[in-house]
């Protein structure tokens, strides 16, 4: 088996996974290569020798590659997914961070999963993901045009609202006035969304949700649509320009552009072990049926 390590920061807490992790990988003659930065993070902390193969990009990553074990929170997921890409290689997501809803393998369990992962005793949940494009284009973006948990839209330099002139399919939809407006996946609907007071969504579901943030208009609530829906959205505001983020990559961009987001062709492969599904995860993670009374 030949598996990508991906990480982006490093702290004294990381580094019984990492010793943990390394360990069982090398004891099992799994073939490792190791992300350069993170490898020279690892090295510079002396936690692994100087001799593992590196990649450094996605055009390092083929078909040769089974798995990309993320170790980090699910920031550090939302990024090794733009390594992955349209690759297919699957990606599994152990827990460095805090609530982990991507970086689903806690410390305590790294060697029991990853031995279900040798005798490939998991399954793949397929995630969706939105593509973005913008008249005119938008350079910070590039190819990097894609968003595993949500696409946003918010206010710049102001404290002033924005109006987001939101259309489905090339039918009116709404003009929003607020901070902002979210585009979710339902992988996203358990971030940015959620805190928005947006719904959640099983992977599986076929469904986007637009959810604005802190709307002026009250009424205005939260939608969930048909993710083969194309939305187009004008933004305009008191300030020049507004941001646009997918998940955490930013660009600001002018007033009047047009905005197109729709679902990308290919999807990201998250690896699931039986022991922590998504239904699992919710319950643990927000405390679901828990009585602080008992």
């Amino acid at each position: 088996m030949k598996i990508a390590i991906f990480g982006q920061f490093y702290q004294n807490s990381t580094s019984p996974i990492i010793e943990r992790l390394f360990h069982f990988l090398n004891s099992n003659h799994v073939e490792v290569v190791v992300e350069e930065n993170f490898s020279s993070i690892l090295v510079e902390n002396k936690l692994i020798q100087n001799n593992y193969n590196k990649f450094s990009s996605y055009k390092d990553l083929n078909k040769t590659f089974d798995m990309m074990i993320s170790v980090g929170g699910d920031g550090t997921f939302l990024k090794a997914a733009t390594l992955v890409r349209n690759s297919g290689i699957p990606i599994l997501g152990i827990n460095a961070g805090r609530l982990g809803f991507l970086a689903t393998v806690q410390q305590e369990n790294i060697e029991i999963f990853l031995q279900l992962v040798l005798d490939k005793k998991y399954t793949v949940s397929k995630r969706s993901l939105l593509s973005l494009s913008c008249s005119p284009k938008i350079k910070e973006i590039k190819d990097l045009n894609f968003a595993m948990n949500e696409v946003t839209v918010s206010r710049k330099d102001t404290t002033s609202m924005i109006t987001i002139e939101t259309y489905l399919n090339g039918e009116y939809l709404n003009s929003y006035w607020a901070d902002g407006l979210i585009i979710s996946t339902p992988t996203g609907s358990t971030g940015y969304s959620m805190s928005c007071g947006g719904p959640i969504l099983t992977p599986d579901a076929n469904s986007l949700v637009i959810t604005p943030i802190a709307p002026h208009n009250l009424n205005a609530r939260p939608l969930v649509i048909p993710d083969n829906t194309e939305i187009i959205l004008k933004v305009s505001g008191r300030e020049e320009n507004y941001l646009v983020s997918l998940d955490s990559r930013i660009a600001s961009v002018k007033n009047e552009s047009v905005l197109t987001i729709k679902k990308t062709s290919f999807k990201i492969n998250m690896v699931e072990i039986p022991e922590e599904t998504f239904l699992k995860t919710l319950r643990n993670k927000l405390l679901w049926g828990e009585d602080k009374r008992n």
